[in-house]
C-alpha cells in the first residue's frame, strides 16, 4: 500500500491509505487514527476515520500543515511496525430478513433496478452463486463483519464481511437510487454492508431489516443514553437471523427501554485473520456464546 497526502484547504490533511478496500486498508487507517489521537497534537481538533483513508482536521493558527504532515507521517511509519493486534467488541444484530417493509419498498422502485423480475435477495443470491435465499442469508449472517467507516448520514456503519476475498459478497446498488428507504434496513452495495440508521434515500441492496436502533439525536433509547450513535469504527458485527415473532419481541424491549445488546469484548488479530480467516471468526463468534 502506498500512502498519498494531501491538502484540504486549509484546516484539513486528507490521508488516502490505498486504491483498494480491504481489512488491510481500514487496519492501517484505524490505526493511524488512533496513534494521531494518543499523540495529542496541539492543533488537532477533529479525526475522521474512512474506508481506506483518513482526514485530520488542525487549526492552523496552532500548527503549520507542514509540521502536521511531519508529525502524522511519523506515525504512520509506526502504525506500520505495529502488531496489528485491536482490542474492541463483537456486537450481535438481529435480522428479520425478507421482513415485509423492506419488500414492499424494494418493490416499488424495481424499474430502478438491475433485474426488475428479481427480489434484491434473490438477485443478489444469483449473481453471487447461491442456491437461493436460504443459502444466501446463511452465508451473509455466517460470518461476522468489520465496521471500517461510521458516516454519510449520522450513525451509519460501512461494514466489511470478515471472510476471505474469494468468498467476498458483492452486489452492485440500484441503476438509480431509491427515494425511499425504510430506517434500520440492512443493505448491500459493492462489497460493504451496512444499516440505515435513518428514513430516507439509498441505492444499497435491501437485505432486511434489524429491531436495534443504532442512532438516536435524543438519546432516550437505553443503551444510547451516553451516545446517540452506536458504532465506532473497529466494532465487530455478527448478524443473527430472527423470525418475526422474535422480531416484534425485541421491538417491544426498545420501546420499553428493556433492550440490550449483546456485546463482548473481543481481541482481533488481522495476521492471525490472514493465517486463518475462518479459525479466527470462529473465535470471535465464540464470544457470544
Amino acid at each position: 500500500m502506498k500512502t498519498r497526502y494531501s491538502f484540504g484547504g486549509d484546516e484539513h490533511l486528507f490521508v488516502e491509505i490505498d486504491e483498494a478496500m480491504s481489512l488491510d486498508a481500514f487496519f492501517k487507517s484505524l490505526s493511524m487514527c488512533n496513534a494521531v489521537k494518543e499523540a495529542g497534537i496541539r492543533g488537532v481538533t477533529e479525526i475522521c476515520p474512512a474506508n481506506a483513508s483518513m482526514q485530520v482536521k488542525f487549526d492552523p493558527d496552532l500548527i503549520a500543515p507542514d509540521d502536521l504532515f511531519a508529525e502524522v507521517k511519523a506515525l504512520e511509519a509506526a502504525a506500520e511496525k505495529s502488531d496489528h493486534v485491536l482490542k474492541t467488541r463483537i456486537v450481535e444484530i438481529p435480522v428479520l430478513y425478507d421482513d415485509p417493509w423492506t419488500h414492499e419498498t424494494l418493490m416499488r422502485f424495481r424499474e430502478r433496478h438491475q433485474d426488475p423480475t428479481k427480489t434484491d435477495l434473490e438477485y443478489a443470491a444469483a449473481i453471487n452463486g447461491y442456491a437461493g435465499v436460504p443459502e444466501f442469508v446463511a452465508a451473509h449472517s455466517g460470518a461476522p463483519w468489520f465496521v471500517s467507516m461510521v458516516g454519510f448520514v449520522a450513525g451509519l456503519p460501512f461494514m466489511y464481511q470478515m471472510v476471505e476475498r474469494a468468498k467476498q459478497i458483492e452486489v452492485p446498488k440500484y441503476l438509480r437510487p431509491r427515494t425511499d428507504t425504510p430506517r434500520l434496513t440492512v443493505g448491500h452495495g459493492g462489497c460493504f454492508g451496512c444499516i440505515y440508521s435513518v428514513r430516507g434515500a439509498g441505492g444499497y441492496q435491501l437485505f432486511g431489516i434489524t429491531p436495534m436502533p443504532i442512532y438516536d439525536p435524543k438519546q432516550e433509547i437505553s443503551y444510547l443514553k451516553e451516545m446517540m450513535t452506536f458504532f465506532l469504527p473497529g466494532d465487530i458485527v455478527q448478524f443473527r437471523s430472527v423470525g418475526r415473532e422474535e422480531y416484534d419481541q425485541a421491538v417491544a424491549e426498545v420501546d420499553a427501554g428493556r433492550y440490550h445488546p449483546l456485546i463482548r469484548p473481543v481481541t482481533f488479530s488481522l495476521d492471525a485473520f490472514h493465517a486463518d480467516p475462518a479459525g479466527t471468526t470462529a473465535k470471535l463468534q465464540e464470544a457470544l456464546q
